[in-house]
């Protein structure tokens, strides 16, 4: 009897937390009037299903099984087998509580937006994105496109909101990056050439990293103050990195290490320079390139079994991308893994569920030498 009573207690405080979080989630006027949005900029790491809506190759979509498995059953365009950092940074399933108290955010090419006032957020990322507009054209949508689709966003909010309303979502809102990657993985790995042919590594570096500050600036102008951002991972030591050298299986690609090291190195510098120059301009760092590397290197300290081969995939390390079909050409077969959980990657680049719960919880309530000087909790708290 003890225990029927105690699990019929347990449902019922369940079911009033979950009543409370659909209210908070469905009342608009609440989220305009107390919750702090969320905008969402990137590549793959971020894209919530953006490339679902855009003219591309299927090896920059993942709307095909198994992606989307564990969580949402079905793929939704999310680049791993469940859901990602931005999903848990607004949204946790212990308990039906919620970090942020917002619902998912939509990817904003989502058909189903059109009686969405955006107002607790929108989701610009899309897979493959660099920026640089030279980084897989035609394919992606670029970090100054995704920029251009915030702006139409922001017309449309002070449209219907109305100019001090609008304002006040703005200045509130926190904006999330991870964007850089690709830019160094597209030269390395896919155009068969060096950065080095045209431009020297310290100059590329510069383009990629003043591309995104020209975009952070235009954000600040619209109103934006609070900014999180991750630095680069550890891509160079991913799936399908570790097999470029075939006589050297599961050593890290040096020229992608040597590219991304210089990039961590600088963009710190560079938001602190920010900080000085922007009246009110905070942000959050997360130092995913230490959090990735340690996952990487010591897998089972973080309950992983596999740090370093793909659940799915083909060949070596099953780093070659053949998972659900996403290829140029005709579909080809693959392997996929039985126990995702064992693993941190769940293709050749990207990581599993498992893998951004841990990391959406170091960027949110990280201390400082992790994520800083501020981390994404504080953010939300400041008015």
């Amino acid at each position: 009897m003890k225990t029927s009573r105690l699990v019929s207690v347990f449902l019922f405080v369940y079911a009033i937390i979950l009543s409370i979080g659909s209210i908070i989630c469905k009342d608009s006027n609440n989220l305009v009037t107390n919750q702090a949005a969320l905008f969402v900029f990137g590549d793959s790491l971020f894209d919530a299903g953006n490339n679902n809506y855009i003219d591309t190759f299927s090896r920059f979509r993942a709307n095909l099984w198994p992606y989307g498995q564990t969580t949402f059953k079905n793929p939704t365009g999310r680049i791993s087998d469940g859901r990602l950092i931005p999903d848990f940074l607004v949204f946790s399933t212990y308990m039906a509580t919620e970090y942020a108290w917002l619902p998912l955010i939509p990817p904003n090419l989502q058909p189903s937006n059109g009686n969405n006032q955006f107002t607790y957020g929108v989701n610009f990322a899309s897979g493959g994105a660099g920026a640089l507009v030279g980084t897989f054209p035609g394919m992606v949508i670029n970090l100054e496109t995704q920029l251009n689709n915030f702006k139409n966003v922001e017309k449309r909010l002070r449209s219907e909101l109305g100019e001090s309303e609008a304002k006040r979502v703005f200045s509130r809102a926190v904006y999330l990056f991870h964007i850089g990657a690709n830019d160094y993985i597209y030269p390395s790995l896919f155009a068969n050439s060096s950065t080095s042919q045209s431009n020297s590594k310290e100059n590329y570096s510069g383009l990629v990293i003043g591309n995104i500050t020209i975009a952070i600036k235009e954000v600040y102008k619209i109103g934006g103050r609070k900014f999180g951002f991750l630095n680069l991972g550890a891509y160079d030591c991913a799936p399908a990195s570790l097999i470029i050298d075939r006589t050297k299986i599961g050593s890290c690609f040096k020229p992608l290490t040597e590219l991304m090291n210089l990039h961590n190195k600088k963009f710190p510098n560079v938001l602190r320079q920010l900080e000085h120059e922007l009246s009110g301009f905070r942000y959050a760092l997360h130092d995913y390139h230490a959090s990735l590397s340690e996952r990487i290197n010591n897998p089972s300290k973080y309950e992983f079994k596999e740090g370093k081969k793909a659940c799915c995939g083909t060949g070596p390390l099953r780093g070659i991308n053949t998972c659900g079909g996403r290829v140029l050409g005709p579909a080809q077969g693959y392997e996929l893994c039985e126990n995702v959980t064992d693993y941190l990657f769940f293709d050749s680049f990207h990581l599993t569920e498992k893998a951004h719960r841990q990391i959406a919880e170091l960027i949110w309530s990280g201390p400082s030498n992790v994520t800083g000087p501020y981390n994404l909790k504080t953010l939300f708290e400041l008015k």
